[in-house]
């Protein structure tokens, strides 16, 4: 639970010396620890250790009924104030972990008098504490209509003490979402808590920052004092919070404390749920828009989605891909800059309010030629430039000497500057590929300069680089400002990995290791692995400047988002780190990890290492493989080392040595099979070990992922198998888990605390122990799939039995479509058919609009925070919108390295907007799952379809039965 700060109030001007006038300040906190953990307090004076932590004031544990309560007291001056935070150290005061959140303050004001104590009841703060004080909730969701009035002075004691058998008891709750004109009170087992009655209870003032305090002097013989917080509306109606009585029990055997300021973190409701619709901006489609969704289509979105229920609007990356300058960079998650725009979703019609007769008619011309089922990403992008750049030949001066455009470009010139840069040199060389620009292969601030120089012959081509990033922040900015405004949230998407021929690598060349690719395990999307070549990342570099790279590109994110997802958030605890001349993902090890030392393995009598590590080649595998063709391929990628065993040759020792050798086979047509087959085949050998040797230590050693598959291993003798399964599933799976927790603890922090946008995790595939437990700690709210359930056993995920802690989907970009899914397996259609929906009826082929709302409806009314479904699946509730074959909305394909990203909606926002019988099935889905609604979308609209024909068709569809998943009372949340 959250303690949100104990006490507003400046900082004292007064030196901290200690005086004879003085007051003891005692620190009180449950929290539990491993074994050789400690709990201290470090703050912003010295006696705190001046944010030291080795310098902190460690506490002293003792056991209290079910808690271990962590204590200590220190002498301060009369009028002290500081700011502090709870950090877990080691017995060397090493830091393990810390709060998350805002820095607790504290101001004791100057009644207090010489020799008092004060004791401070504080609760722990974790990440999900401070998820209402997030953007997402903060400037959004529970974004007040309405002002609220400070009612408290910092720090004022509005009780005296008179009595010295009496105790001032400070009560303090947050509470972030509240309807106007509401009053809180807390009500408790004394006569000065009313004895439970509200009206007698002791009535809260608003202190700020969502926090309501009061002060209120107790008898000693009254304690122990149960109580709880409750809320009074100006309708009359009364919340109590939810769960267990709160409990202040005080010792009183020595050092008495007179006061006792309580911070009781977040009042305790039903959890807040919301829910929201996904979509790919270049997916949509609108009538204004040029061959594919705009920045300014988000408005349309947004429309639609208060109108059907929606809190939030999910898309995928949007920054610049346009590397190759072809189709290729469909792809979003290969990123030319992280921090530039993509040219594609601008919307040429915006750039003047004067625009030339002819331009306009150019842009008709082209509306209706690029208006296709799907996206010509090339053509598009060649005509909104060609387009921008006469737009911008005619008022360049015009907009680049406008206030607006300075004050853009000096809060952007940092990335803005080596962007423009970067893209004339790509088209100068005509190659991204950096190394291939002579001079400028290498980065400096002084080569950038004349780059860039107003003198330059080419200064227009680098302005008009500034132009367009201009108007698409203009044009994003106008569309996230409509969406808060709306109550929507606009969640944006964060990439795991950039371009290795990207800006970013060009200008900061030492934050990645060049030499290695990233990827992904074998996992639900790619039984192979996937390699998806971007260099890994230089987490050691990184740290030294305390990751100012991605806290940049957080804070450039948060310009336009107030929510975002994590891409592939495991590889911020660890990656799949491949050599750079791999093709695939399968021959890889993670980074960071404890590899298998020599030593180890000779101790379990493991020592060819020769032989574990080489492609274990035997003539019969050969035979097997290639048949009658075997001695064309040993002939031209092998050689013979010893009778029957084989090894590739020098110019064939990579996968990527192979695929340009067999290309060049497949032009002279001297390949019996297919090229791609003859490549899979060979792959195969070359993947065809049990160890990986480290590249820089050679008395290191990786396992090979899924090693008991290779018939390198099968043909070990039994002692070698023992040990190395034994040694396997020790590295996947247990030695790594403290290196990995370590790791993210040191890098998620950052990015988190760079904004204060609400953050989501992808956590789907291979998932270490210890990844859960970290993103409950920081607050990261999970992924869900049904049909990728992440618990062992499972093959469909439950939705009633979902983590609050998460977003539920029934699909995502990354795989087909609940419609194709559902169509594209006749045995596991009635798996489903009978242990989810259960029944023994034989399911339709198709997925019918009932079977899409049964699954809908099971996400809704899970305990998730977030029910997030693609734009797909919600068409699919309408036979009208499922015309079109399902195969042809997926999104992307993860086993085809090459998939072209160029799905579009074949219905425009406008045509959905006047779909009031779509826009009604969904809102009756969410409002009555309890989800919360945003202004405009609160009513739950009466449902179009006749009861009497639900009645009907509930008694002969075995689906439309009751679903259980509403989250039960208590749960900590959001609320």
């Amino acid at each position: 639970m959250a303690n949100m700060g104990l006490f507003s109030g400046t900082k004292s001007s007064k030196p901290l010396t200690l005086s004879v006038k003085s007051l003891t300040v005692k620190f009180r906190i449950p929290y539990y620890t491993h074994w050789g953990q400690s709990l201290l307090v470090c703050g912003s004076e010295p006696v705190l250790g001046s944010w030291d932590v080795k310098k902190g004031f460690l506490l002293s544990p003792v056991h209290q009924d079910d808690e271990l309560i962590w204590s200590g007291s220190i002498a301060v001056p009369i009028g002290f104030s500081c700011e502090y935070s709870y950090y877990v150290v080691d017995d060397r005061k090493n830091l393990l972990r810390w709060e998350m959140g805002k820095k607790r303050k504290l101001l004791l004001h100057e009644t207090i008098k010489d020799g008092e104590v004060v004791e401070l009841h504080d609760l722990w703060q974790t990440g999900g504490d401070a998820l209402p004080f997030r953007s997402a909730f903060k400037n959004v969701i529970f974004c007040l209509s309405f002002s609220l009035d400070i009612e408290r002075s910092d720090g004022l004691i509005q009780n005296k003490l008179e009595q010295e058998d009496s105790v001032l008891v400070r009560f303090k709750i947050c509470i972030p979402n509240i309807e106007e004109d509401a009053s809180v009170y807390v009500i408790g087992s004394t006569s000065m808590l009313g004895q439970w009655k509200l009206q007698n209870g002791l009535k809260l003032s608003y202190a700020g920052e969502s926090v309501w305090e009061a002060d209120c002097v107790i008898q000693r013989g009254d304690f122990p004092i149960k109580y709880k917080y409750c809320k009074s509306g100006k309708t009359g109606n009364i919340s109590l919070e939810t769960g267990a009585n709160r409990n202040l029990n005080v010792d009183f055997s020595n050092n008495q404390p007179r006061y006792i300021f309580l911070s009781d973190g977040m009042m305790r409701e039903m959890p807040w749920r919301g829910a929201g619709v996904a979509v790919p901006i270049f997916s949509v489609r609108s009538e204004a828009d040029l061959g594919v969704g705009e920045f300014l289509d988000l408005k349309l979105l947004v429309d639609w989605a208060v109108e059907s229920g929606f809190h939030l609007v999910q898309l995928l990356p949007i920054n610049d891909t346009s590397v190759n300058r072809m189709w290729w960079d469909s792809y979003p998650y290969s990123s030319l800059s992280v921090f530039a725009l993509h040219p594609l979703y601008l919307r040429v019609q915006a750039l003047s309010e004067k625009m030339p007769e002819d331009i306009k008619k150019e842009i008709e011309k082209a509306k209706v030629q690029l208006d296709k089922k799907d996206v010509d990403y090339e053509a598009t992008l060649a005509t909104k430039l060609a387009i921008a750049r006469k737009v911008f030949n005619q008022e360049k001066d015009l907009i680049l000497n406008s206030s607006a455009f300075q004050n853009f470009f000096s809060e952007n010139e940092d990335w803005l500057k080596p962007y423009a840069a970067f893209c004339f040199l790509r088209d100068f060389f005509d190659t991204s590929d950096h190394s291939q620009w002579g001079r400028f292969c290498h980065y400096s601030k002084d080569k950038l300069a004349k780059l860039i120089s107003e003198d330059s012959l080419h200064y227009d081509i680098i302005r008009f680089h500034y132009y367009v990033q201009f108007h698409l922040h203009i044009q994003l900015s106008e569309a996230a400002e409509y969406a808060r405004k709306k109550g929507v949230v606009l969640k944006g998407d964060l990439p795991i990995g950039v371009d290795r021929n990207s800006v970013d690598t060009w200008v900061y060349p030492n934050l990645f290791r060049m030499n290695t690719s990233t990827g992904a395990p074998p996992d639900y999307f790619d039984k192979n692995g996937q390699n998806w070549g971007f260099p890994t990342y230089n987490w050691e570099e990184m740290s030294k400047d305390n990751y100012a790279w991605w806290r940049a590109r957080l804070t450039q994110m948060s310009k336009y988002f107030t929510a975002y997802r994590i891409d592939h958030i495991l590889g911020f605890f660890r990656i799949w780190e491949l050599p750079e001349h791999a093709m695939t993902g399968l021959i890889g090890k993670f980074r960071p990890s404890i590899p298998l030392s020599q030593e180890e393995l000779e101790r379990e009598g493991i020592w060819d290492f020769d032989r574990l590590t080489r492609p274990y080649i035997r003539l019969e595998h050969l035979q097997e493989k290639f048949g009658s063709s075997w001695t064309y391929i040993a002939a031209n990628f092998l050689s013979e080392f010893q009778k029957g065993r084989y090894e590739f040759t020098e110019d064939c020792n990579t996968e990527k040595k192979i695929a340009a050798k067999l290309k060049t086979c497949a032009e002279k047509s001297m390949l019996l099979d297919s090229e791609d087959k003859t490549r899979r085949d060979l792959f195969d050998l070359i993947q065809n070990i049990v160890l990986i040797r480290d590249p820089e230590d050679s008395k290191k050693f990786y396992p090979r992922f899924n090693l008991e598959d290779t018939s390198s291993f099968m043909d070990l003798d039994d002692h070698s198998k023992n040990v190395l399964k034994r040694l396997y599933y020790d590295y996947y799976f247990h030695r790594q888990e403290n290196l990995w927790r370590e790791n993210a603890l040191k890098t998620l922090p950052a990015l988190l605390n760079s904004s204060d946008m609400m953050a989501c995790g992808e956590d789907l595939g291979l998932i270490p122990s210890c990844v859960h437990p970290v993103m409950e700690e920081l607050g990261l709210i999970g992924l869900r799939i049904q049909r990728m359930p992440s618990e062992p056993g499972l093959e469909f995920g439950i939705p009633s039995q979902y983590n609050y802690m998460t977003v539920c989907a029934p699909s995502c970009h990354d795989c087909s479509t609940l419609r194709a899914w559902w169509e594209e397996d006749e045995e596991r259609r009635r798996r489903f058919f009978k242990n989810v929906v259960g029944s023994d009826a034989l399911p339709p082929s198709q997925c019918l609009p009932d079977i899409t709302h049964f699954i809908l409806r099971q996400h809704v009314e899970s305990p998730s925070m977030w029910a997030i479904f693609p734009l797909q699946d919600l068409l699919a509730l309408k036979e009208d919108y499922s015309t079109r074959p399902a195969t042809e909305e997926t999104i992307n394909d993860p086993t085809n390295p090459r998939h072209y990203w160029r799905y579009r909606v074949h219905v425009t926002l406008e045509s959905l907007q006047k779909d009031k019988e779509l826009k009604t099935t969904v809102k009756d889905l969410v409002c009555a799952s309890g989800r919360s609604c945003p202004p405009g979308g609160q009513e739950v609209a009466s449902n179009t379809r006749d009861k009497q024909q639900v009645a009907s068709s509930q008694e002969k569809n075995p689906i439309s039965k009751p679903l259980s998943g509403v989250p039960q009372k208590g749960t900590v949340a959001v609320v």
